[in-house]
């Protein structure tokens, strides 16, 4: 069940002090919530959301996203949690507050095949787990998406980086 209410910062989800992971698969999100219970998570620590329910979320975000919104990552998170949703994938979210939680759903999410795991802090956005395939950053910006949107090697450095 997804989160209610549904915690948002200048109008997108922003879940502070917690970790939004993504499974491309419903076995590996159900083998991460089970993971999580088998740690010590309850239930009311653990939200799920369909792709259909992360979409409509994540559609609704963006049309309700303030203009402070884009200036830091939070609203290329909601655009990139939305082509996630699309291609099908299911979303956990569990409550982990101190630095033990967040390493022990690390580990469950790289256990579990997770494609994403961040932990939401009050002012960063931390990544726990190494995102996409590229071999370098590129700078970010509201425009340009994540680094972790590109997805392939020519997307990131261009065909030409074999020439």
């Amino acid at each position: 069940m997804p989160m209610n209410p549904h915690p948002t910062s200048f109008g997108v989800f922003k879940p502070v002090d917690h970790v939004l992971m993504s499974f491309e698969t419903a076995a590996d999100s159900d083998a991460a919530v089970s993971a999580l219970r088998d740690a010590g998570f309850v239930d009311s620590d653990v939200f799920r959301y369909t792709p259909d329910e992360m979409r409509a979320q994540a559609e609704t975000d963006i049309g309700n996203a303030g203009g402070l919104a884009s200036l830091g990552q939070d609203l290329n998170l909601v655009k990139a949690h939305l082509a996630l949703a699309l291609q099908g994938q299911s979303f956990v979210v569990v409550s982990a507050d101190d630095a033990e939680q967040v390493q022990c759903v690390t580990e469950v999410a790289t256990r579990a095949h997770a494609t994403r795991a961040q932990h939401y802090g009050t002012l960063v956005i931390e990544e726990l787990i190494p995102p996409g395939t590229s071999p370098r950053q590129i700078a970010e910006s509201p425009d340009r998406g994540l680094d972790l949107q590109k997805r392939t090697r020519d997307d990131v450095l261009g065909p030409e980086a074999d020439a």
